[in-house]
């Protein structure tokens, strides 16, 4: 039986430090904080997630803020860019808040789109694409209104070391379908409106290193727990080897190694992050596994105080 994911799930990323973190992505991106909890396997390091006001799949970016941490070097093996896809007619609001912002950009085309290029203060590449496809966000925040806010992942560009076998994986495993190619990229399609938009290098890339400013991992749709039995089944029968079935509270996880080396999970769409706080405070609070609970005050006392704040703009 052939299997095929709706499109990415999140995308997570090591960075530095947490309030520039929450900085960028709440205060200049205009994402909301849908949860602040820690890593599971270092609980002295933030785990912090943002997406849409819903914190839908498809929406999340999480990081891990590891201060002092080594600068990472973006190339083969990983997720070389993030796209993010904003309302048709919006590049140029978006062009305007990140001169406000001083955030340097470029613009790019690729595949007869037009990209708008930056980073955020770690070096993570980032860009944004008008769609037309995907629900428009409810959530304003810090001077983004609704109408003109991030949507979502319009997907992703990956850097493999072996792109062919990358974008076999992608198609005979994953259920994408390959849409067009083009001097530099080929490119892949899931079935969600978000999320859904995949590039992959045509020619091999140099293997990257992890650190702060890089992808760690990309992970995709499965739509609950008994799909999610059936991908780990999947992976393993096309000779893949998936680690056993890990909960990470707001979903289920495996992950894998795919041979162009960029690592991929596949999380299931629920519980989600509502589970343990109410959808209109999400993110206000730190949440902690049951096992941490009795720990609290240690566990936050390790942690640096970070708020989610509206940010002014430099003066034009």
């Amino acid at each position: 039986m052939a299997m095929q994911t709706a499109g990415i799930h999140h995308i997570t990323a090591f960075v530095r430090h947490a309030q520039e973190t929450v900085d960028f992505y709440a205060g200049v991106l205009g994402l909301r904080l849908v949860k602040k909890t820690i890593n599971f396997d270092a609980p002295e390091v933030y785990h912090l997630y943002f997406g849409d006001g819903q914190g839908s799949p498809g929406t999340i970016i999480t990081f891990f803020p590891y201060a002092g941490s080594r600068k990472g070097r973006i190339g083969g093996g990983q997720v070389g860019i993030t796209t993010y896809a904003v309302p048709a007619g919006t590049l140029g609001f978006w062009e305007e808040r990140l001169n406000s912002f001083g955030i340097s950009f470029t613009k790019s085309e690729r595949f007869s789109q037009t990209y708008l290029q930056f980073a955020d203060k770690d070096g993570l590449r980032l860009e944004l694409v008008e769609r037309e496809e995907g629900a428009p966000s409810t959530w304003s925040f810090g001077g983004v209104p609704a109408d003109k806010a991030i949507k979502g992942f319009g997907g992703a560009v990956l850097y493999s070391t072996a792109p062919e076998r990358t974008g076999s994986l992608l198609v005979q495993v994953m259920g994408l379908q390959k849409i067009g190619e083009d001097a530099f990229y080929t490119r892949y399609q899931a079935p969600a409106d978000l999320g859904n938009i995949v590039d992959v290098n045509i020619k091999p890339m140099e293997l990257g290193a992890g650190g702060a400013g890089t992808v760690h991992h990309i992970a995709w749709r499965a739509q609950d727990d008994n799909e999610h039995g059936l991908w780990r089944s999947y992976v393993e029968q096309h000779g893949f080897h998936p680690t056993p079935i890990v909960d990470r509270q707001y979903f289920n996880a495996l992950y894998f190694r795919e041979e162009g080396g960029i690592l991929f999970e596949i999380a299931t769409d629920p519980p989600g992050f509502a589970r343990d706080e109410q959808q209109e405070a999400l993110g206000e609070k730190l949440m902690l596994p049951e096992w941490l609970e009795a720990k609290r005050a240690e566990v936050e006392g390790n942690l640096p105080p970070i708020e989610v704040r509206v940010l002014e703009a430099n003066p034009s």
